[in-house]
Protein backbone atom coordinates (compact mmCIF):
# COMPACT_ATOMS: atom_id res chain seq x y z
CA UNK A 1 0.00 0.00 0.00
CA UNK A 2 1.16 3.57 -0.57
CA UNK A 3 2.56 5.70 2.21
CA UNK A 4 0.58 8.83 2.91
CA UNK A 5 2.29 12.02 4.00
CA UNK A 6 1.86 12.73 7.70
CA UNK A 7 0.27 16.14 8.30
CA UNK A 8 2.33 18.40 10.54
CA UNK A 9 1.23 20.76 13.32
CA UNK A 10 -0.44 23.81 11.82
CA UNK A 11 -2.38 21.82 9.21
CA UNK A 12 -6.08 22.62 9.80
CA UNK A 13 -7.18 18.97 9.39
CA UNK A 14 -5.47 18.18 12.70
CA UNK A 15 -7.97 20.47 14.47
CA UNK A 16 -11.09 19.08 12.76
CA UNK A 17 -13.51 16.82 14.57
CA UNK A 18 -13.55 13.73 12.39
CA UNK A 19 -16.72 12.31 10.87
CA UNK A 20 -18.17 9.00 11.97
CA UNK A 21 -17.61 6.14 9.53
CA UNK A 22 -20.86 4.81 8.06
CA UNK A 23 -19.55 2.65 5.20
CA UNK A 24 -17.36 -0.34 5.96
CA UNK A 25 -16.17 -0.87 2.41
CA UNK A 26 -13.04 -1.35 0.33
CA UNK A 27 -12.04 2.31 0.63
CA UNK A 28 -12.05 2.00 4.43
CA UNK A 29 -9.96 -1.17 4.13
CA UNK A 30 -7.47 0.69 1.92
CA UNK A 31 -7.31 3.59 4.37
CA UNK A 32 -6.59 1.22 7.27
CA UNK A 33 -3.88 -0.58 5.27
CA UNK A 34 -2.31 2.79 4.37
CA UNK A 35 -2.43 3.88 8.02
CA UNK A 36 -0.61 0.71 9.11
CA UNK A 37 2.02 1.12 6.39
CA UNK A 38 2.54 4.82 7.06
CA UNK A 39 2.71 4.30 10.83
CA UNK A 40 5.27 1.52 10.38
CA UNK A 41 7.34 3.60 7.93
CA UNK A 42 7.56 6.41 10.48
CA UNK A 43 8.24 3.94 13.34
CA UNK A 44 5.14 5.10 15.20
CA UNK A 45 2.87 3.16 17.51
CA UNK A 46 -0.38 4.88 16.53
CA UNK A 47 -1.77 6.93 13.67
CA UNK A 48 -5.15 8.60 13.21
CA UNK A 49 -6.76 9.13 9.82
CA UNK A 50 -6.75 12.91 10.12
CA UNK A 51 -2.96 12.76 10.52
CA UNK A 52 -2.89 11.74 6.85
CA UNK A 53 -5.57 14.26 5.86
CA UNK A 54 -8.69 12.07 6.13
CA UNK A 55 -11.21 13.44 8.62
CA UNK A 56 -12.82 10.08 9.50
CA UNK A 57 -13.01 8.42 12.93
CA UNK A 58 -10.38 5.76 12.25
CA UNK A 59 -7.00 5.00 13.78
CA UNK A 60 -4.54 2.16 14.07
CA UNK A 61 -2.19 1.17 16.88
CA UNK A 62 0.73 -1.22 17.04
CA UNK A 63 2.10 -1.29 20.57
CA UNK A 64 5.16 -3.46 21.27
CA UNK A 65 5.60 -5.31 24.56
CA UNK A 66 8.90 -6.17 26.24
CA UNK A 67 8.36 -9.89 25.54
CA UNK A 68 8.37 -9.23 21.78
CA UNK A 69 4.60 -9.52 21.26
CA UNK A 70 2.54 -6.67 19.83
CA UNK A 71 -0.97 -5.33 20.26
CA UNK A 72 -1.91 -4.31 16.70
CA UNK A 73 -5.45 -3.36 15.72
CA UNK A 74 -7.62 -0.88 13.84
CA UNK A 75 -10.29 1.20 15.57
CA UNK A 76 -13.32 2.74 13.87
CA UNK A 77 -15.76 5.11 15.63
CA UNK A 78 -14.19 4.76 19.10
CA UNK A 79 -15.97 5.50 22.34
CA UNK A 80 -13.85 5.65 25.50
CA UNK A 81 -15.46 5.32 28.89
CA UNK A 82 -14.93 3.82 32.31
CA UNK A 83 -11.64 5.62 32.80
CA UNK A 84 -9.75 4.88 35.98
CA UNK A 85 -6.45 5.73 37.57
CA UNK A 86 -4.06 8.40 36.43
CA UNK A 87 -0.61 8.16 34.95
CA UNK A 88 1.86 10.75 33.71
CA UNK A 89 4.22 9.69 30.96
CA UNK A 90 6.10 11.14 28.03
CA UNK A 91 4.30 11.44 24.71
CA UNK A 92 5.31 12.52 21.28
CA UNK A 93 3.38 12.69 18.03
CA UNK A 94 4.21 11.96 14.41
CA UNK A 95 2.47 15.26 13.55
CA UNK A 96 4.75 17.20 15.92
CA UNK A 97 8.27 15.94 15.22
CA UNK A 98 10.77 16.70 17.94
CA UNK A 99 8.17 17.66 20.55
CA UNK A 100 8.01 15.49 23.68
CA UNK A 101 6.24 16.18 26.96
CA UNK A 102 4.79 14.41 29.99
CA UNK A 103 1.00 14.08 29.72
CA UNK A 104 -1.54 12.93 32.32
CA UNK A 105 -3.85 10.19 31.01
CA UNK A 106 -6.19 7.62 32.50
CA UNK A 107 -4.30 4.47 33.38
CA UNK A 108 -7.17 2.22 32.29
CA UNK A 109 -10.05 2.77 29.84
CA UNK A 110 -12.79 0.80 28.20
CA UNK A 111 -12.80 1.07 24.41
CA UNK A 112 -15.97 0.33 22.46
CA UNK A 113 -15.59 0.50 18.68
CA UNK A 114 -15.72 -1.34 15.38
CA UNK A 115 -12.94 -3.00 13.45
CA UNK A 116 -12.33 -2.17 9.79
CA UNK A 117 -14.83 -4.87 8.74
CA UNK A 118 -17.67 -3.37 10.76
CA UNK A 119 -17.51 -5.89 13.59
CA UNK A 120 -18.15 -4.31 17.00
CA UNK A 121 -15.68 -4.97 19.79
CA UNK A 122 -15.00 -3.91 23.33
CA UNK A 123 -11.72 -3.97 25.22
CA UNK A 124 -10.54 -2.82 28.59
CA UNK A 125 -6.95 -1.70 28.18
CA UNK A 126 -4.35 -0.20 30.44
CA UNK A 127 -0.84 1.16 30.41
CA UNK A 128 0.75 2.14 27.13
CA UNK A 129 -2.08 0.72 24.99
CA UNK A 130 -4.57 2.85 26.94
CA UNK A 131 -2.32 5.89 26.45
CA UNK A 132 -2.05 5.28 22.69
CA UNK A 133 -5.81 4.84 22.34
CA UNK A 134 -6.52 8.04 24.27
CA UNK A 135 -3.94 9.95 22.21
CA UNK A 136 -5.41 8.75 18.89
CA UNK A 137 -9.01 9.33 19.99
CA UNK A 138 -8.02 12.88 20.91
CA UNK A 139 -6.74 13.31 17.34
CA UNK A 140 -10.16 12.34 16.00
CA UNK A 141 -11.67 15.09 18.16
CA UNK A 142 -9.15 17.71 16.95
CA UNK A 143 -7.24 17.63 20.24
CA UNK A 144 -3.45 17.46 20.26
CA UNK A 145 -1.40 16.16 23.19
CA UNK A 146 0.04 19.64 23.73
CA UNK A 147 -3.51 20.84 24.49
CA UNK A 148 -3.36 18.65 27.61
CA UNK A 149 -0.27 20.41 28.96
CA UNK A 150 -0.28 23.21 31.49
CA UNK A 151 0.07 26.80 30.27
CA UNK A 152 3.71 27.09 31.37
CA UNK A 153 4.77 23.96 29.46
CA UNK A 154 2.80 25.06 26.36
CA UNK A 155 4.53 28.45 26.52
CA UNK A 156 7.88 26.67 26.81
CA UNK A 157 7.09 24.73 23.58
CA UNK A 158 5.60 27.73 21.72
CA UNK A 159 8.73 28.51 19.67
CA UNK A 160 9.02 24.91 18.42
CA UNK A 161 5.29 24.68 17.67
CA UNK A 162 5.33 27.99 15.81
CA UNK A 163 8.28 26.75 13.73
CA UNK A 164 6.36 23.56 12.81
CA UNK A 165 3.30 25.65 11.88
CA UNK A 166 5.52 27.71 9.54
CA UNK A 167 6.63 24.51 7.83
CA UNK A 168 10.03 24.32 9.50
CA UNK A 169 10.12 20.57 9.97
CA UNK A 170 13.38 19.08 11.26
CA UNK A 171 15.58 18.04 8.32
CA UNK A 172 15.93 14.50 9.62
CA UNK A 173 12.15 13.95 9.85
CA UNK A 174 11.19 11.27 7.36
CA UNK A 175 9.88 7.71 7.39
CA UNK A 176 11.75 5.71 9.98
CA UNK A 177 12.35 8.67 12.30
CA UNK A 178 9.22 8.50 14.48
CA UNK A 179 11.20 6.53 17.05
CA UNK A 180 8.19 4.85 18.63
CA UNK A 181 6.07 7.93 19.32
CA UNK A 182 2.33 7.74 19.40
Amino acid sequence: MPLRPVRIYGDPVLREKSREVREFDASLGSLVADLYDTMAAYSGVGLAANQVGVAQRVFVVDVPYPDGTRDRFAVVNPVLDQRSGKEKSEEGCLSMPGILADVDRAKRVRLRAFDEHGQPFERVVEGYVARAIQHETDHLDGVLFTDRLGPLKRQFLRRELDALARGEVPEDYHPGRGEGVI
